[in-house]
């Protein structure tokens, strides 16, 4: 684990969210006392449409209401 303090984590935090998506946890402190810790995101993955950066709802492809398929007849 990395440590690093506010200042550095300002100039360089490219880098270290570079290194926590390799696997790594990195520790901000201030005055050399830890506040904050960066960790990989265990969620699950942003859904996606194609290249499109939209946000799409879980149920984007569930089945339409009846009432809902009759007006697009």
């Amino acid at each position: 684990m990395t440590q690093v303090n506010v200042q550095e984590a300002k100039t360089h935090l490219s880098d270290l969210l570079a290194r926590v998506e390799r696997g790594e946890d990195v520790v901000i402190a201030r005055a050399g006392r830890p506040i904050a810790r960066l960790v990989g995101w265990e969620g699950p993955a942003p859904r996606t449409f194609g290249g499109l950066p939209l946000d799409v709802p879980d149920d984007f492809d569930q089945a339409l209401p009846e009432e809902e398929l009759r007006g697009w007849e």
